[in-house]
């Protein structure tokens, strides 16, 4: 169990990274609100926005 155990970046809590929520920075942040906290954003709501304006591209190329 030690080696799963991982200090959060932002709070500085103990915490198993194999039960963190945060989706992408699991080795980082204990959870999406540190991660939200520490970067202003989360990697998971950046890459949603990225697929967003990927699909409004290929609307207007298309039109």
């Amino acid at each position: 169990m030690q080696g799963h155990m991982r200090i959060c970046q932002h709070c500085g809590a103990p915490y198993d990274w194999r039960r963190s929520p945060s989706a992408y920075l699991k080795m980082t942040y204990c959870g999406s609100l540190c991660e939200k906290a520490d970067l202003g954003f989360t990697i998971e709501t950046l890459l949603r926005e990225v697929e967003f304006v990927r699909g409004e591209w290929r609307a207007l190329l298309a039109a």
